[in-house]
């Protein structure tokens, strides 16, 4: 029987377009992701490099791109929060039937841009839906390293098998159910978190 349910936050409550930041790049020289954007990419997504490091690093490899620039096609992935989302999650807190817990690889200056997008009332109306709310900067920890989840598990003493995960990666739905965990891949495009109890009935 589920007793906890653990979401992941993008592309699951607010809308991305992952190839925004790739076409707004393009401009200023970018192809493709490289090994060292990808090292550098992951090392910011963990908290391991500051925001400014960060800026400073990606702007040595597109000169051509400002501050302003980088940071624009940065957040450019991060699009809507549909509020029939944000009332679906508030309810299910409210029925206190389950633990709830948010699990995010995310970014200063990402979780920067939606607290803007969103507006402070709407964002804190969402934080406070969760009994944690963890993101991967500020836990040095990132999906889908098996290390992430047994930190969410342990430290909440939550028992894999009655622990239910949502996530849109099909690497991190199946690196957590390596631990046990019972995980929904969300199909973006053709399912949506609102049908979340239906999948658990079928659990």
């Amino acid at each position: 029987m589920i007793e906890n349910i653990i979401f992941d936050f993008g592309d699951v409550f607010i809308n991305l377009d992952k190839q925004a930041t790739a076409r707004e790049m393009q401009v200023f020289g970018f192809k493709n992701l490289t090994p060292d954007l990808e090292t550098l990419f992951i090392a910011y997504e963990k908290g391991l490099i500051t925001t400014e490091d960060f800026l400073d690093k990606t702007n040595q490899l597109f000169p051509k791109a400002s501050r302003l620039d980088l940071i624009h096609a940065w957040n450019s992935i991060i699009l809507d929060f549909p509020e029939k989302r944000l009332k679906f999650i508030e309810k299910l807190a409210d029925e206190k039937e389950y633990r709830l817990f948010l699990l995010s690889n995310t970014n200063e200056l990402h979780i920067k841009f939606v607290q803007e997008r969103m507006g402070e009332e709407r964002y804190k109306r969402f934080k406070n839906c969760f009994e944690k709310f963890y993101l991967s900067h500020q836990i040095n920890l990132r999906k889908p390293e098996a290390a992430i989840f047994e930190y969410v598990l342990n430290s909440n003493n939550l028992n894999a098998e009655k622990t239910f995960f949502i996530d849109d990666s099909k690497v991190h739905t199946s690196a957590a159910a390596e631990l046990g965990i019972t995980c929904w891949n969300l199909k973006v495009g053709e399912e949506d978190i609102l049908d979340l109890n239906t999948k658990i009935l079928k659990c």
